[in-house]
């Protein structure tokens, strides 16, 4: 085994749509979303099909229909997915306890203890995974973990990529810079406005330009595409932040409404940290209007919190300060700033 290629990235194909398709086989070959059935919802995930449409996550339904006015629209099942997740996850910590989950679809696992070619190994992660749940995974191997992350995004589907030191930074240089880890729509944008479209472009930039116009993630991405990243494995990641959000079907444009939503969504909120036992400090609203401008404002409390008067009174005062000026199509409420909440709260009678 080269001992240099000790990070796999694993990542599951169309995860969701590829869940509803082993639930509906009839669903296969066909263009097929999950998302939001209303006009005003949003794709969460496109099958391959559909891709070849032009459709992809994020993308608002009513502009999915005018692509693909054949598509199929199949609403989310959360609990569905959370459940196919575990599964798969239980059949990585088989090969190694090492694993960083990304997110519901996505692990990097540290293989530095294992004694087999890397692609033997990513070979038969994706016969495992296939033979237990029905599902298909592509999976990047490299030495360091955005390498890994950008070489499972190469072959999809079921793909297998491997880059090493060597093949870097050549193998990047045409790369649109939107494949760059840590890259998002905005730096993205901006990169765009200062004529950087591609790695190759973006190799030109020096370092101080970069840290000027960008901060510490310019320093990152001058890293990153020259094959730097000296970050590990972390087994235990810590969640940053825990929100309710909705796109409603009909726009809001009365405040009592919005305040009604905002007691609801803090309910929610309370309940969810209180059952996983997070107290937190920041709570945020974000708000998308009509001509989808998005606000976004948070306050922090001097004591970290999970009770829904604490978050729908400051969620309310944060509101009140914002100016209402267009109906919203989507609200959003959030504690972040979080921590385990180990003391117990004792009542005197």
């Amino acid at each position: 085994m080269n001992d240099d290629l000790n990070f796999l990235h694993i990542d599951l194909d169309a995860f969701f749509a590829s869940v509803e398709e082993l639930d509906n086989p009839s669903l296969k070959g066909k263009p097929m979303v999950v998302g939001g059935r209303s006009q005003r919802g949003i794709i969460t995930t496109a099958n391959y099909e559909a891709r070849k449409y032009g459709l992809h996550s994020a993308m608002p339904i009513f502009k999915a229909k005018k692509l693909c006015p054949h598509v199929i629209i199949v609403p989310t099942r959360h609990d569905k997915y959370e459940e196919m997740s575990k599964k798969v996850f239980a059949i990585l910590y088989k090969y190694s306890n090492r694993i960083e989950k990304m997110s519901i679809d996505e692990a990097c696992m540290d293989i530095s203890h294992i004694n087999l070619n890397p692609t033997v190994l990513a070979k038969k992660i994706q016969k495992d995974i296939f033979k237990n749940t029905g599902l298909t995974v592509s999976i990047g191997i490299s030495y360091n973990k955005s390498l890994a992350k950008m070489a499972s995004d190469w072959n999809k589907p079921q793909g297998i990529k491997i880059i090493t030191r060597n093949m870097v930074p050549g193998i990047l240089l045409n790369l649109p810079i939107g494949k760059i880890a840590g890259i998002g729509k905005k730096s993205e944008e901006k990169f765009h406005k200062m004529g950087i479209y591609t790695v190759k472009d973006l190799m030109q930039i020096n370092k101080e330009m970069l840290e000027y116009h960008f901060g510490k993630l310019g320093l990152v991405i001058y890293d990153r595409i020259r094959g730097i990243d000296n970050r590990e494995v972390e087994t235990t990641r810590k969640r940053k932040s825990i929100g309710i959000e909705r796109t409603f079907s009909e726009d809001i444009d009365n405040k009592d409404d919005i305040k009604n939503k905002i007691l609801e969504f803090s309910m929610d909120l309370s309940k969810e940290l209180k059952s996983r036992k997070i107290i937190g400090k920041t709570i945020s609203i974000k708000i998308k209007f009509n001509d989808f401008k998005v606000i976004t404002r948070s306050i922090t409390l001097e004591n970290p919190r999970n009770d829904f008067e604490e978050i729908y009174h400051n969620a309310c005062y944060l509101l009140d300060n914002i100016k209402l000026e267009k109906p919203i199509r989507l609200l959003g409420v959030t504690m972040a700033n979080l921590q385990k909440d180990n003391i117990r709260q004792l009542s005197f009678m």
